[in-house]
């Protein structure tokens, strides 16, 4: 699980903004880009990011609370 305080500076690299950590992923609502989470250290790189699609997006908001 990621630290409270390293969570509120992380950001996206592709826009700069928030990221919601969701389970094993951080992910970014706005791009609907998920970062996963390799033994404890998020691989915040856009290349490796996945595209989640709309479905998958109303799964992971509802996780969120959001």
């Amino acid at each position: 699980m990621l630290d409270q305080r390293l969570l509120s500076i992380l950001v996206c690299p592709a826009d700069r903004g928030p990221l919601l950590l969701i389970g094993d992923v951080l992910y970014n609502p706005r791009l609907h880009k998920a970062y996963r989470i390799e033994d404890g250290i998020p691989v915040l790189l856009v290349d490796e990011a996945s595209d989640v699609g709309p479905e998958e997006h109303d799964r992971l908001m509802a996780r969120a609370g959001a």
